[in-house]
C-alpha cells in the first residue's frame, strides 16, 4: 500500500445534519459517544496499512482540525501522515473548493510532492469498516483506471443515491444519479451471490494518478459523483467493487439518530468492540463514569459521566456528561460535553441566568438529541408529544419529528418542548 495515497474529503457545509452542523463540519460531528465520524476512515486507512493521508477541510473546519491535529500522530522514523488541507486561496485560483473533485483539484500541487501510483478518495461523513488493500487488489487486478466502491440497496433506497450498472466483468456500463422509480428497470445488476439489485456508489474511489490528474484538471467538473464518474463510464475501464458489510451513509439527521442508536443493540451492525480492527480517536484520559441508583437498558455510555438516580433506557451518553436526579432518557442521543465546568463556572453561569451543562433534576428526554455543551434546566419535558415534524424553537430545532438541542444551547427550568 506504500503506492498509494489516501484522500479525504471533509468540506462540506452538512446542511442536512444541520444543526449538529452549526458550529462543525460533518467529518467533526462526534459518534457513538467517543469518536468522531472522521475517525471512521482514517481508521481504515491505518487497518489497511495505508499510512499517508490528506484531509482536505474548508466549512466550520476548527474543530475537526483540532482533532485530527491532537489525534493521529507519527514517529519520526516513519513516512506516516495525517495531513490537512485546509481550502485556501491563491494567486492562480481564489475560489473556495466548488465541489469534490474541485477540492482535489486545488489540492493537486500538495498531493503531486508525494510518490503515489494510485489515490483513494474517501468521504469523511460515513460508517463503515472495510479492508482498501481488497479494493486495490480488485483495481488492480481489473486493470482499471477507476474504481468504485458499491453496496446494493433496495428499490426503495435507490433513489437517494447514484446507482450503477454492471456488466458480467464488473465493468460499469451505465451510472445514474438518483434515479426515479420509473428508471430502476433498466439500472439492475447481477451481483454472484447476491442475485439481481441495484448497486449504490459509496463515494469511494481509487484511482490511477495519471487519469486523476488529467480528469479533475478540468475546472468545469467539480464532483465525482455528477461529473466525474458519469464522464469516465464511456471513456475508461470503470469497475465497481462489491462491497458486502455494513455501511451508512450518516448525512442526514434520521440516518445519524438511527446508527447511534443502532449501536445500542444486543449485536450491533457496526462493531467498534473489534481488536483486530479498532476504531482510533484522541484519548483523553477521562476517570471512570460514575452510576449511582440508576437503571441503565440497552444503552451506551462513555467514560467521564456521572448519571445519579436516573433512568437511561435504549440510548447513547457521550463523554463528560452529566444527569441529574429523576432524570430519564429514552430513545435518545446525549453526546455529553467537551470540558467539565468547575464550581465557579456553574456559579457564573446562574447568574446569567443559565442552568449547568448537562440535564437538570426531574428531566424527561425522548427520542431527542442533545449536542454537546447545552444546558437543560430542571424539570424539563423534551418529548414532541405533537409530533411536529419541523420547527426551529428558542434553544431547540425539530428535524425529521426528532428534537435536537444545538451544542451550547441552554433550555429553562420546566420547559416543554
Amino acid at each position: 500500500m506504500n503506492d498509494v495515497l489516501s484522500v479525504i474529503l471533509g468540506g462540506g457545509r452538512g446542511s442536512r445534519l444541520f444543526p449538529l452542523t452549526l458550529q462543525r463540519s460533518k467529518p467533526a460531528v462526534p459518534i457513538a459517544g467517543k469518536y468522531r465520524l472522521i475517525d471512521i476512515p482514517i481508521s481504515n486507512c491505518l487497518n489497511s496499512g495505508l499510512r499517508r493521508m490528506f484531509v482536505l477541510t474548508q466549512f466550520n473546519s476548527e474543530s475537526l482540525n483540532k482533532h485530527v491535529s491532537l489525534t493521529y500522530k507519527f514517529d519520526l522514523f516513519s513516512n506516516a501522515f495525517v495531513s490537512i488541507l485546509a481550502a485556501e486561496q491563491t494567486e492562480d485560483d481564489p475560489h473556495w473548493y466548488q465541489g469534490t473533485a474541485d477540492a482535489v483539484r486545488q489540492s493537486l500541487r500538495h498531493l503531486e510532492t508525494h510518490r503515489w501510483k494510485e489515490a483513494l478518495i474517501l468521504s469523511g461523513d460515513q460508517l463503515y469498516q472495510m479492508d482498501y488493500r481488497k479494493l486495490m487488489e480488485s483495481h488492480r487486478r481489473q486493470v482499471a483506471d477507476v474504481t468504485v466502491a458499491v453496496t446494493p440497496v433496495t428499490a426503495d433506497q435507490a433513489h437517494a443515491f447514484g446507482i450503477l450498472k454492471v456488466n458480467k466483468q464488473g465493468r460499469i456500463v451505465h451510472f445514474d444519479e438518483k434515479p426515479p422509480r420509473e428508471r430502476l428497470d433498466g439500472l439492475v445488476s447481477e451481483v454472484p451471490g447476491i442475485g439481481p439489485t441495484f448497486l449504490a456508489s459509496m463515494g469511494i474511489y481509487m484511482f490511477g494518478r495519471d487519469l486523476l490528474v488529467r480528469t479533475v484538471s478540468d475546472p468545469k467538473l467539480v464532483d465525482f459523483g455528477r461529473h466525474i464518474i458519469p464522464k469516465l463510464v464511456p471513456e475508461a475501464r470503470v469497475h465497481a467493487y462489491v462491497y458486502r458489510g455494513y455501511w451508512e451513509d450518516v448525512g442526514t439527521i434520521q440516518s445519524y439518530y438511527d446508527a447511534n442508536l443502532a449501536l445500542c443493540q444486543p449485536v450491533p451492525p457496526f462493531d467498534f468492540y473489534d481488536t483486530a480492527r479498532p476504531v482510533y480517536s484522541n484519548p483523553r484520559f477521562l476517570p471512570a463514569t460514575k452510576i449511582e441508583g440508576s437503571t441503565v437498558e440497552n444503552a451506551l455510555v462513555a467514560e467521564g459521566s456521572v448519571i445519579v438516580q436516573a433512568e437511561i433506557r435504549h440510548a447513547l451518553v457521550g463523554i463528560r456528561a452529566r444527569l441529574g436526579r429523576g432524570v430519564r432518557v429514552t430513545d435518545s442521543l446525549i453526546l455529553g460535553a467537551d470540558y467539565y465546568e468547575t464550581a465557579e463556572e456553574v456559579q457564573r453561569a446562574a447568574g446569567s441566568g443559565l442552568p449547568p451543562i448537562g440535564i437538570g433534576d426531574d428531566t424527561v428526554v425522548r427520542r431527542a438529541i442533545i449536542d454537546k455543551n447545552a444546558r437543560i434546566g430542571r424539570g424539563v419535558r423534551i418529548l414532541n408529544e405533537a409530533g411536529v415534524q419541523e420547527k426551529d424553537g428558542p434553544g431547540y430545532f425539530i428535524r425529521e419529528g426528532i428534537v435536537i438541542v444545538p451544542k451550547g444551547a441552554a433550555i429553562q427550568n420546566g420547559t416543554v418542548v
